[in-house]
């Protein structure tokens, strides 16, 4: 049985992976801030002085979206929690990095960008820059790989300002759908990303970088349709900003050469899947935070 140090446990995709099929199948280490502050070095470099590790699937981050608490010095942490683990690359077999996206630089964003294209614009904001920075490391490294996440969505997210779970909530509250303006996305479910991790962390891969997408883009407008369609609810669909905007999404033609048998599940299914997840936990819900939309 292998032994995963898993950062950021607390957050969004950490909380899953620690309830995934993951967890039965490897000793997973999540060990909270006061027992690893991966923005520490010294607390680092005990941490791997006290345990052996196989795999380290790096997720933690400070997050940049316009509902984080602060924004300042979101470069310095980012950048200095991967060097942290990073420098103890010769410790453990391989570290899995769940990037973004947002290394295309979203000033440019076009359909379908290759992993190949993330040299061709330095990205203006802090977190793209952050992704490029780490990256330049990642693809000359032996044993780190970058993820490339672009949309995913799933329980444990911040409904507040995550457009599926936040379209979802809206609905069971009976609460019109708001999109800022209409754009195309790349969404998996969280847990299609359970298998993609399985796969990385068993096997030999060919790249230093995978955009783990879809093979095909979504509107956010289709995506509300599709939870008015779940909720059975005749809801209005805002929409502020006429026109569409860039779309955020990328080729996967590497993945899916990489793992023959990759599927994920339809949209819909997942949606509905959340949608019953939210319903369950609906008392668990704050209203309040559904009627701003940030």
């Amino acid at each position: 049985m292998k032994t995963i140090l898993l950062t950021g446990s607390s957050g969004f995709i950490g909380k899953n992976i620690c309830e995934s099929f993951l967890a039965d199948k490897y000793k997973i280490l999540a060990p909270n801030r006061k027992e690893l502050n991966v923005f520490d070095t010294d607390s680092v470099d005990t941490f791997f002085s006290n345990h052996q590790i196989d795999i380290v699937i790096h997720s933690a981050a400070k997050p940049g979206h316009r509902n984080a608490i602060d924004h300042t010095n979101l470069f310095l942490t980012n950048t200095r929690m991967f060097f942290n683990l990073e420098r103890h690359k010769d410790k453990y077999e391989k570290m899995l990095v769940l990037g973004s996206g947002a290394i295309y630089d979203m000033q440019n964003y076009r359909p379908k960008m290759k992993e190949e294209e993330w040299t061709t614009f330095i990205p203006a904001d802090e977190h793209g820059f952050c992704k490029y920075v780490c990256e330049t490391v990642i693809e000359h490294s032996s044993n780190i790989y970058d993820l490339r996440i672009f949309g995913i969505f799933g329980k444990y997210e911040d409904y507040a300002i995550r457009f599926i779970s936040n379209a979802i909530c809206k609905t069971l509250f009976d609460l019109p759908i708001t999109i800022r303006q209409n754009r195309k996305f790349d969404y998996i479910f969280i847990d299609d990303l359970m298998p993609v991790l399985e796969y990385f962390i068993e096997n030999a891969v060919s790249y230093k970088s995978y955009n783990i997408t879809p093979n095909q883009s979504v509107s956010l407008l289709e995506i509300a349709k599709t939870v008015k369609k779940i909720s059975g609810k005749d809801l209005p669909v805002i929409i502020v900003q006429e026109g569409m905007g860039l779309e955020y999404s990328g080729d996967n033609t590497r993945l899916r050469n990489e793992i023959k048998n990759l599927k994920f599940d339809f949209l819909e299914n997942s949606i509905a899947n959340l949608f019953d997840w939210y319903q369950a936990h609906k008392k668990d819900l704050k209203r309040d935070v559904l009627l701003t939309d940030k």
